[in-house]
């Protein structure tokens, strides 16, 4: 018999920790998004941590600008941005204020408001696809940038909220290479995902864009 997962908020003292910490331990937690037209719950699977200055892969890494802004903020915000022009991709942060340390959340599966999510996704060919990378999760949830800097720890409403969800024993969590990831950063094993789940999205290293003749 299945466990019936833990909806308890996870407190901000969960991400004020360094980020190797808090990246392994979001695995099987859920991920809530309110909206208008109804609830979706995604159960995480695959995430990758970014640590701010000492990574060459983050965005925060040359310091601070407008874009990476909230990633200086308080522990327990969501950094979201916008990539390749077209899609948007959602972070906690993490660690203390001034840190610019984050999780990526890369996929998930959703465990409520499927029907919602599968509007959203409309290329999905299953249900196990509809958040299965960073931006598919973002687009099932309807995440862009009016969220980015969005309190997941608040108390009452809030479009985003992390639950405690059931934590994923550490004999079936598998971590390597971030996907895409350039040059140094590339090298850092910290991808972690569940072992053997069908909603984690695959790996793919850097390939460098092709300069136009």
């Amino acid at each position: 018999m299945i466990a019936t997962p833990d909806r308890t908020p996870l407190p901000r003292e969960f991400f004020d920790r360094p980020v190797l910490d808090v990246a392994p331990d979001l695995l099987g937690r859920i991920l809530v998004r309110t909206t208008p037209d109804g609830p979706i719950a995604v159960r995480l699977t695959e995430v990758e941590a970014y640590d701010g200055p000492n990574d060459p892969g983050s965005h925060a890494y040359r310091g601070r600008t407008p874009r990476n802004d909230v990633m200086f903020g308080p522990p327990g915000h969501v950094y979201v941005y916008f990539t390749y022009g077209m899609w948007f991709c959602m972070n906690l942060v993490c660690g203390p204020e001034g840190r610019a340390s984050a999780v990526l959340l890369r996929a998930g599966e959703v465990i409520e408001g499927a029907e919602l999510a599968r509007t959203r996704r409309l290329s999905a060919r299953n249900d196990k696809e509809l958040a299965k990378g960073p931006a598919r999760l973002a687009t099932a949830l309807d995440v862009n940038r009016a969220l980015d800097g969005t309190d997941a720890c608040a108390t009452g409403d809030t479009p985003l909220r992390i639950q405690t969800g059931t934590p994923v024993p550490s004999d079936l969590v598998r971590n390597g290479p971030r996907t895409g990831v350039a040059g140094e950063g590339g090298v850092h094993p910290w991808r972690f995902w569940i072992a053997d789940d069908p909603t984690v999205s695959p790996y793919r290293a850097h390939v460098p864009r092709r300069r136009r003749s």
